[in-house]
């Protein structure tokens, strides 16, 4: 019954409304902004670059944490399960076209990602206690609360927060690591569901500023192992490398037929599983590691916008990349596989066992800084709706880190007690992702003379293109002193 209802509530989000929603706002801000993703692409990835090579330990305001340690955190979120299972499922599912179809929508994803963290860290302000709060909550009630006069924001939030939370109970995370330790270790996977939780738990309960620590060391070795792994299977098959281009473009406009274990798709699959990858691998438009961006200790809020877009950029075009190469390469993505199964094996057929051990170290590895850092998403936004309600708060967030890291355990217990298909396990990512990001979207459309304002001062001030307006005030708070 459970996947009935998944396939069902999918197919209404995905079929047209959230393809057509993302490309329609992507497209809105790449044209408002003048293409500045594209045109300035170069300059993104250099200052994020520079950020990281000069990274500083901490902020020098209280409550607050480096730009690098806020984008660090961001990044270890993004780069899960989704840039590796979840590009190989949507080849499974959509045939190699879906590939295309992630890169456009990850194209015009970035700029969406930009206005995104700009917004958060522009409307950003301080709870009783003086931590940062910030994200689409806030700027959803100083942006349309405040500024538009807009008296029922609070409703807006709740059903903002409602739509965050249901990943709680769906996420995939813990399934897909447990999935794939257990199989290639042959260890029983309740048990190793229940590590993960546990080491999550651990983590998350630490702070986090302990949760930075790990990631500075973390996420920059499994991220570039991945890159390394991925490259040497590339170039060991270069003479194969144009001839999936090709296929990958081929089949971006007419669709896949039916071959071998594969059930062959549709263009409108195609496009919709193309563009649902790339959301989910990014969380571009989700408004969840915007939150976490809000607390940087930046002095112009475009500054970490750049990171929104180089996250985008990052994972779905350079990660996904990645995987997506090898699992077409590997020939496999027609046997019937799908997900991490397929993944696995794919770097399985190039490179022997050997390989599928290290991708599924370092997937684990990918899955626990994903699944602790979308903590820090949740206590700001507990922190922002408990405000003023210290002892309410107080408990909340006591509860909330044992809130967050065992739900997944359960759900790895439902699919594995009743035999949950694979390939709806994934369709659940769809679910996930599909509300918040509608109403995130819809209000990002609304505050995007904010951020046109915003960019053409950042243009000015760092880009020499325009002239400098002193009156334009670069934080919100400013305007309310």
């Amino acid at each position: 019954m459970l996947e009935n209802i998944a396939n069902t509530v999918v197919n209404i989000l995905w079929d047209i409304p959230m393809p057509f929603a993302i490309l329609f706002a992507g497209v809105f801000f790449t044209i408002e902004s003048r293409f500045f993703q594209l045109r300035h692409l170069q300059h993104i990835v250099s200052r994020v670059v520079q950020v990281i090579l000069h990274k500083r330990k901490s902020s020098s305001k209280k409550g607050t944490l480096s730009s690098f340690y806020a984008g660090n955190i961001a990044i270890g979120c993004l780069v899960g399960v989704g840039c590796v299972g979840g590009v190989a499922s949507a080849i499974a599912i959509g045939g190699p076209g879906a590939v295309f179809w992630m890169w456009i929508a990850a194209l015009v994803g970035m700029i969406i990602k930009m206005v995104e963290v700009t917004l958060s860290v522009y409307y950003r302000s301080r709870d009783e206690e003086g931590h940062i709060i910030g994200g689409p909550t806030v700027y959803i009630q100083k942006g349309i609360g405040e500024e538009m006069n807009v008296r029922r924001w609070m409703f807006l939030v709740v059903l903002f927060v409602i739509g965050m939370i249901a990943p709680i109970f769906l996420s995939i995370q813990n399934y897909v690591a447990s999935t794939a330790i257990s199989s290639t270790f042959h260890l029983n996977i309740i048990w190793v569901s229940l590590l993960f939780a546990v080491l999550v738990y651990f983590i998350i309960v630490r702070g986090t500023p302990f949760m930075g620590k790990i990631f500075k060391v973390i996420v920059p070795f499994m991220t570039l192992a991945y890159l390394l792994l991925g490259c040497v299977i590339i170039l060991m098959n270069m003479e194969k490398v144009i001839p999936v281009l090709e296929q990958i473009i081929k089949h971006a406009f007419n669709g896949s037929a039916a071959m071998g274990g594969f059930a062959g798709a549709t263009l409108a699959q195609v496009i919709t599983v193309g563009v649902s990858q790339a959301v989910y691998s990014s969380e571009f438009g989700w408004g969840t590691t915007p939150i976490i961006h809000s607390t940087a200790d930046v002095d112009h809020p475009v500054k970490q916008g750049l990171w929104g877009g180089f996250e985008v950029f990052f994972t779905s075009i350079v990660m996904c990349s990645i995987t997506a190469f090898v699992v077409i390469l590997s020939d496999d993505w027609v046997s019937g596989r799908t997900g991490i199964d397929l993944a696995l094996h794919s770097f399985e057929q190039i490179l022997g066992t050997a390989g599928r051990y290290m991708v599924t170290v370092i997937l684990f590895l990918f899955a626990v800084t994903t699944a602790s850092g979308w903590y820090v998403s949740r206590e700001i936004m507990v922190k922002h709706l408990l405000n003023k309600k210290t002892a309410a708060k107080k408990q909340a967030l006591k509860y909330l880190k044992v809130f967050c890291a065992f739900p997944e355990f359960l759900l790895v217990l439902y699919i594995v007690t009743f035999h949950f298909p694979d390939k709806d396990v994934w369709l659940m990512t769809g679910i996930m992702t599909a509300v918040p990001t509608f109403i995130n979207i819809f209000f990002l459309l609304i505050l995007s003379h904010q951020f046109k304002k915003l960019l053409l001062d950042y243009k000015a001030r760092y880009l020499k293109i325009g002239h400098v307006d002193e009156e334009v005030r670069l934080f919100y708070e400013e305007k309310t002193q």
